[in-house]
């Protein structure tokens, strides 16, 4: 069996294949839910700042630095230390192709062949699947009813084998933001057992909280068992750009460049020119973005009622999500197809998330609200309320 079939088939790519064939009449147009990533393109300022960097930076062509132009790593390290009260120096973050070529780049200087890494359930699946193609085995940590993991749950799990925890915190795919308490709680579960805690905060940039949401960057210590990760796509509209960030001790970064180096040589420049350009000129923006974001997020609470009426329940929401329990027999997987052809909606079911065989996973669904505002959320809902399963 090759690396690629030891997994499955990307969801994302595997839901767009359910609207083959089917038609959205004019009263029901089809509402996409299905992927966490913005449509539309940066805003206009950051537009015409990069067809100048085309213009007029000739090592915007070129290949660059492995590990990422300087400045931008400078720039990271400086708001990102003053943003968590923390003290972070440009020799501690690399820039990548996206986050998960972030995590990709982690668990190859972690892990050898059947090693371990505990992945909270539900998982992102880009991190199951990566797991699986590295060889590494993906260890189920199951949450509870607030979808938060347990750090006592997960030191049963450890074995010599394991070489990680990984959070995704606010969490894809079930939108809720690990507390604090709890994150310094595992990193001294990690630290104990002297193995890695991977944070991929991908949608740090829309967190309910205003101010640091951890304190793990102010432990004067934190790279030797902290690996951070990050995403310029959704705070910048950058998605086609593949501009992300992983934050650890230079010795690791040492390894990840021998990873980067042979995967993708450089990060993407315009993209990297791009992002520290936002970095530097877009913090109204941005603080404006999040304030779009949680406006939806409220819009998703302030409709749940209409669904919870039915049976239904609203396990978690935060970020760009909304992830739901449905009341019906049906199977989730069965029930996503259905939604697409009776509702138009396109939305991930749970079994997507979760271990093969999971009764859980049957039971749930994702909503992804990055495209869809207020009043979208609200005929959103109104669907759900309507659909009526397939017999």
């Amino acid at each position: 069996m090759s690396r690629t079939e030891a997994t499955f088939s990307p969801p994302v790519m595997e839901a767009r294949r359910w609207l083959e064939g089917v038609s959205f009449p004019d009263n029901q147009p089809l509402l996409n839910v299905s992927q966490a990533a913005p449509v539309d393109p940066p805003p206009p300022p950051m537009l015409e700042a990069m067809a100048q960097i085309v213009l007029s930076d000739p090592a915007a062509h070129l290949y660059g630095p492995v590990l990422g132009l300087s400045d931008l790593r400078g720039e990271v390290a400086a708001q990102f230390s003053e943003s968590y009260g923390g003290a972070i120096r440009a020799e501690n973050v690399a820039i990548t192709s996206g986050c998960n070529q972030a995590f990709a780049a982690a668990i190859a200087t972690l892990c050898a062949e059947e090693d371990e890494v505990l992945l909270p359930t539900p998982w992102y699946f880009n991190h199951k699947m990566w797991l699986d193609m590295a060889g590494v085995k993906a260890v189920p940590l199951e949450t509870g009813p607030d979808l938060l993991p347990d750090p006592e749950a997960a030191e049963a799990l450890i074995t010599p084998r394991t070489k990680a925890i990984a959070l995704v915190t606010p969490n894809n795919p079930a939108g809720v933001e690990y507390p604090a308490a709890l994150m310094t709680a595992f990193r001294d579960l990690a630290r104990a057992h002297g193995i890695a805690l991977i944070v991929d905060e991908t949608y740090r940039d829309f967190h309910s909280q205003s101010g640091a949401p951890h304190t793990l960057f102010q432990d004067a210590g934190w790279d030797d068992t902290l690996i951070q990760l990050y995403s310029f796509s959704k705070a910048y509209r950058l998605t086609g750009h593949r501009v992300g960030a992983i934050l650890t001790s230079p010795n690791r970064l040492a390894e990840v460049e021998k990873f980067l180096d042979t995967v993708t040589i450089c990060p993407n420049q315009l993209g990297q020119r791009a992002a520290l350009w936002g970095m530097r000129n877009l913090g109204d923006w941005l603080a404006g973005e999040r304030r779009e974001i949680l406006m939806r997020r409220a819009a998703i609470e302030a409709n749940m009622p209409k669904l919870t009426a039915q049976g239904w329940a609203l396990l978690g929401v935060g970020a760009y999500f909304a992830y739901i329990q449905h009341p019906f027999d049906q199977p989730s997987d069965a029930l996503a197809q259905d939604l697409v052809r009776q509702s138009g909606i396109l939305c991930l079911p749970g079994t997507m998330f979760q271990p093969e065989g999971s009764e859980a996973g049957k039971a749930q669904l994702r909503i992804a609200f990055a495209n869809i505002d207020a009043d979208g959320i609200t005929t959103l809902f109104d669907r759900l309320a309507a659909h009526r399963p397939t017999a």
